[in-house]
C-alpha cells in the first residue's frame, strides 16, 4: 500500500528535476598580485580578492561580481549584470546584456554599460557602450565605447595560451579634459590544476602610459582562481 505514494513522489520529483537540468549556478574565487581593468590599475599594484556567482537557464543569466579595490575609499567593487547568449551557424557564439558597476563607497563612479559579443573557437569580440551619464565618475561619459578581441588557445593539456587587446574611445568632452583613447593589451598563460583549481600569469598594460602614469604601467600579475 506504501508503494503507490512513493511511486507518485518519484513521478512528481522527475517532473519538477527535468526542467531544473537546463538551470546552472556557478561561482567562483580568486586572489590576484594585481587588479587591473582595461589594462589600468584598480588597486594600486596591490593584491586584491575577488569572487562571484551566475545563474542561467536556457540562454538567460544574471551574475554579480566582486572585487576589493584601491584608488577611491570605496575599498570594493560590485559588478551586476544579465543577458542572453546563444549559439548559431557553424560554431559562433553570441552573448548581448547590461552590465552595472556599482561602489557603495563613491557612487559616482557608478557606470552602467550595454555589451554584446560573438566567439568563435578561440576568438571573442566584445563591444560595451556607456549608457550612463559618467564614466567611472568622470562627467560627459555616455557614448564612451569599448571594443575587445581575445584569443585563448590550448598549447598542450591543462595549459592555454591568452592574449587580448583592447581599445577605449571615450567621448570628445573627455578627450578635451585630458583622458586621451588608449589601447590595452594582455599576453600570458593559464595552468589548469584541477578540481577546478587554477593559475595565471599575464602581462598587462595599456598605451598612453604619460597620460595615465602610473596606472597604465605594464605589470606582470599573478592569479589562483577556483571555479565551482
Amino acid at each position: 500500500m506504501k508503494k503507490k505514494p512513493l511511486a507518485a513522489l518519484a513521478l512528481v520529483s522527475a517532473f519538477v528535476a527535468g526542467p531544473a537540468l537546463a538551470q546552472e549556478v556557478s561561482a567562483n574565487f580568486s586572489l590576484t598580485s594585481n587588479y587591473k581593468f582595461r589594462g589600468q590599475d584598480q588597486t594600486d599594484n596591490d593584491p586584491a580578492v575577488q569572487g562571484g556567482f551566475d545563474f542561467e537557464y536556457q540562454g538567460f543569466y544574471l551574475g554579480n561580481w566582486n572585487s576589493s579595490i584601491g584608488f577611491t575609499d570605496a575599498g570594493i567593487e560590485m559588478d551586476f549584470y544579465g543577458g542572453y547568449k546563444g549559439e548559431f551557424g557553424d560554431g559562433f557564439g553570441y552573448d548581448v546584456g547590461l552590465l552595472q558597476y556599482y561602489y557603495p563607497g563613491d557612487t559616482d563612479l557608478n557606470t552602467t554599460e550595454l555589451y554584446a559579443g560573438l566567439s568563435w573557437g578561440p576568438f571573442g569580440l566584445k563591444y560595451s557602450h556607456t549608457v550612463s551619464s559618467k564614466y567611472f565618475g568622470a562627467e560627459d561619459g555616455r557614448g564612451t565605447g569599448y571594443l575587445n578581441l581575445t584569443f585563448d588557445y590550448p598549447l598542450i593539456e591543462s595549459l592555454t595560451l591568452n592574449a587580448a587587446v583592447g581599445y577605449s574611445a571615450l567621448t570628445d568632452e573627455l578627450n578635451d579634459a585630458g583622458m586621451p583613447d588608449y589601447t590595452d593589451y594582455k599576453l600570458g598563460v593559464t595552468y589548469d590544476l584541477g578540481q577546478g583549481f587554477s593559475l595565471g600569469g599575464h602581462v598587462v598594460g595599456g598605451t598612453k602610459k604619460s597620460d595615465y602614469d602610473p596606472i597604465n604601467k605594464t605589470r606582470f600579475i599573478l592569479t589562483i582562481s577556483k571555479a565551482m
